[in-house]
């Protein structure tokens, strides 16, 4: 299997300064961080960031940060060094709105990496990737990697061809790429679990290895469709949270066993079978 970076996995508290906030088109942006003492990531894992820039004033409102996977920047800094390490996100309410305005020189506050990185395939499977939204800012680095060493298609989907999140840089990487809008303007007409149905339908039993993060009914469809192809499926939630350590409870997830599994401490991975798709909003 691939290497993964050398990381401590010790998470640090720190604050970044912006090198760029790009807009990345349908309300989408790319910030560019700068972080002092990065111990690196590994694919998977995500920050916790304030809900904007640090000012000389402190702000109250909106408290909480906002959790968002690790897009790009997952090698750790050399001693006394940084790393930038990127974000992709959307600007959908007040937080957001408020990071989409960051300008290079702010800083922002960072706890991360947290939660734990995507299990490998098989050495000799066949590696699917399904994205939705900024989902599929969790999956670009882990499709970096295992294409060195295995044949990996990615599946984007979106609304429309503008909100089609790291687009160019996935096409970069000279996989399988295949994508689905919505409304046609890209690809397949339609959702992007039609790209994944053939897909599952080609695989031999255990040539396939499927990795899914996005919007919560994608998963739950993706899941499905992979329980009936015999198919093992790993998917990356996207649960709201607020402290990222397991003390707030707020992004509990119902198991198909019983009970709850805190996103932050025991994912955001999950193989989908074991989580309670119906308890989920």
């Amino acid at each position: 299997m691939t290497e993964s970076p050398p990381v401590n996995g010790l998470p640090i508290r720190t604050l970044a300064e912006v090198v760029e906030n790009r807009a990345e088109g349908g309300g989408g942006f790319c910030l560019t961080l700068s972080v002092p003492g990065w111990p690196g990531a590994l694919p998977g894992q995500f920050v916790m960031i304030s809900a904007g820039a640090c000012a000389a004033v402190e702000r109250w409102d909106p408290l909480l940060p906002r959790p968002m996977a690790v897009y790009r920047g997952h090698r750790p800094a050399e001693a006394g060094g940084t790393t930038e390490v990127q974000i992709l996100f959307k600007a959908t309410g007040a937080g957001t709105r408020l990071l989409a305005e960051t300008a290079p020189g702010q800083r922002v506050r960072m706890v991360g990496p947290l939660g734990v990185g995507f299990p490998p395939p098989g050495p000799d499977q066949r590696v699917c990737l399904v994205g939705g939204g900024t989902g599929t800012a969790s999956l670009y680095e882990w499709a970096l990697q295992c294409a060195r060493t295995q044949p990996v298609s990615v599946l984007l989907g979106a609304r429309r061809a503008q909100e089609l999140v790291g687009l160019a840089d996935f096409e970069a990487l000279g996989v399988d790429l295949r994508c689905a809008t919505e409304d046609g303007s890209r690809g397949t007409l339609g959702r992007v679990t039609a790209l994944l149905e053939p897909l599952l339908a080609e695989a031999e039993p255990g040539e396939l290895s499927l990795y899914v993060c996005g919007p919560t009914p994608m998963m739950r469809a993706c899941s499905q469709m992979a329980v009936r192809s015999g198919v093992r499926c790993i998917v990356s939630l996207e649960n709201n949270m607020a402290c990222g350590f397991g003390v707030c409870l707020g992004c509990a997830v119902p198991m198909t066993e019983g009970g709850f599994s805190l996103v932050c401490r025991a994912g955001p991975i999950y193989d989908a079978r074991d989580v309670d798709w119906a308890g989920l909003p």
